[in-house]
């Protein structure tokens, strides 16, 4: 790696180039129960021209290249797990510019989520995705991130409408244009959005951003049973009723967020919900959610317009996961998505928790249930082979379960390592596509190698 680490400084600076333990161990792991494994050297490109240069070194030299934001990734993406190079983009998250008619940004890849809104703030406009975590843009663009406004707003690759690419023989290009539609050609924004790092480096991205709602108004309902909470979902769907949010929180959820959020909300299934719009169609909305939330037997309906009020339901919710970790002190997190049609979203969650009973395994049931994705949260002590194996059952078999009835194996987290095994079954034939395409553009298996393919 000395030949390659001294080609790496000559092509960025010295002060940019590193192998130092400490640095090296932050960008060899992510925010879970991944085993971690460093890299052999970490770079901070400023331009894309430089990721360009340090692409073309690692493709010269067979050296692997694992792009890296803010490491909050779930399914291990991040982690380097043939060494080689960690790029990180964190030095990237200058340029923001907004093209307010167009209601579009273009960013630098290590520009976060709210670093972008509070930029577009004083424009009257917000950038919609929201994960939780504080991710940078071009990470979850290549995770295809989604989180509690998609039901409204879409995901990330709703949003995106150009990117900036290095591919792995260290050329740039554009996916892309400005225009709102387009039938010209493949669409390879697409190709690229939720490709992990796998097939190039995202290096500027052309977002759609969205006018601040003039009215916005969350609620919390509680139900006796998550059956009773998915129905009520479904029935607020089918009335058409224009939901911005709608958050599906179990009691062991609710439990957590009492205990560390100093709350007192009722211990049961809950749904948080948010609605977006003018005063005359959110009041409209309102009305009507009360009368169907009541007749689907709802529980302790509360509403809250104002800004301290919606924050705080809101970040009881986004926090949940830092609650458990705070609440099981020596255990690590493990956190597993899965998507299902709506219609079949019930079984799937009330499949979920029998699983985990059965299991005796220590955790809580949550998600974005307005696009069918729901998440299981464990807490296991990583040095206990047996909770392991459980964890490893327990998301094998919620996995299948999706499969069987229509679903994807991962609707926003992604594939990375942990949801390799599961990919022949889900895409069969198509998986070979995929090999096909990553075999054309990255022939020498520099970018991030092992990940969504077991292949190197």
């Amino acid at each position: 790696m000395i030949e390659v680490i001294e080609a790496l400084i000559q092509a960025t600076s010295e002060d940019r180039v590193t192998t130092n333990k400490t640095i090296l161990a932050q960008h060899g792991k992510d925010e879970v129960y991944s085993e971690p494994r460093n890299p052999d050297v970490v770079v901070f490109p400023v331009t894309s021209e430089e990721v360009s240069a340090i692409i073309e070194i690692a493709n010269e030299f067979q050296v692997p290249v694992v792009p890296f934001g803010l490491g909050t990734s779930l399914e291990g993406h991040v982690i380097p797990y043939h060494g080689g190079i960690s790029l990180d983009f964190s030095s990237m998250n200058q340029h923001i510019e907004v093209k307010p008619d167009d209601f579009l940004v273009t960013v630098d890849p290590g520009v976060t989520r709210s670093q972008l809104n509070k930029k577009l703030k004083p424009y009257g406009l917000f950038f919609s995705v929201d994960p939780g975590a504080d991710a940078t843009l071009g990470g979850m663009a290549a995770t295809n991130a989604s989180g509690t406004t998609s039901v409204k707003y879409g995901v990330m690759k709703d949003q995106v409408r150009s990117l900036e690419v290095v591919l792995p023989n260290g050329k740039i290009i554009q996916t892309g244009t400005h225009a709102a539609k387009s039938s010209s050609g493949y669409h390879l924004s697409s190709l690229f959005v939720g490709s992990e790092g796998t097939l190039g480096c995202i290096t500027k991205l052309t977002l759609q951003v969205y006018g601040i709602p003039e009215t916005i108004v969350a609620a919390r309902v509680s139900f006796r049973n998550l059956n009773q909470a998915v129905d009520a979902v479904i029935q607020l769907l089918s009335a058409g009723i224009e939901l911005a949010r709608v958050e599906l929180v179990d009691e062991a959820s609710i439990k957590q967020v009492n205990e560390s959020n100093d709350k007192n909300f009722k211990e049961a299934p809950t749904l948080f919900i948010e609605f977006h719009g003018n005063e005359a169609s959110v009041q409209h909305d309102i009305s009507f959610t009360e009368e169907l939330l009541a007749d689907a037997e709802g529980m302790d309906i509360e509403f809250e317009k104002d800004v301290k009020g919606r924050n705080e339901l809101w970040e009881a919710r986004h926090n949940l996961a830092y609650s458990f970790v705070h609440g099981h002190p020596g255990k690590k997190m493990m956190v597993t998505d899965v998507c299902l049609p709506i219609s079949q979203l019930a079984i799937g969650i009330q499949h979920a928790r029998e699983q985990m009973d059965a299991l005796s395994l220590d955790g809580a049931l949550l998600g974005h249930v307005g696009d069918g994705n729901f998440h299981a949260l464990l807490m296991i002590d990583s040095d206990n082979v047996e909770e392991k194996r459980k964890a490893d059952l327990f998301n094998e078999a919620i996995v299948h379960h999706a499969l069987r009835r229509g679903g994807t194996c991962t609707g926003e987290h992604g594939v990375g390592v942990g949801k390799i095994k599961y990919q022949q079954l889900e895409h069969g034939d198509s998986l070979e596509v995929m090999h096909q395409i990553k075999q054309v553009l990255d022939p020498n298996q520099i970018m991030n190698p092992g990940k969504i393919f077991d292949r190197v």
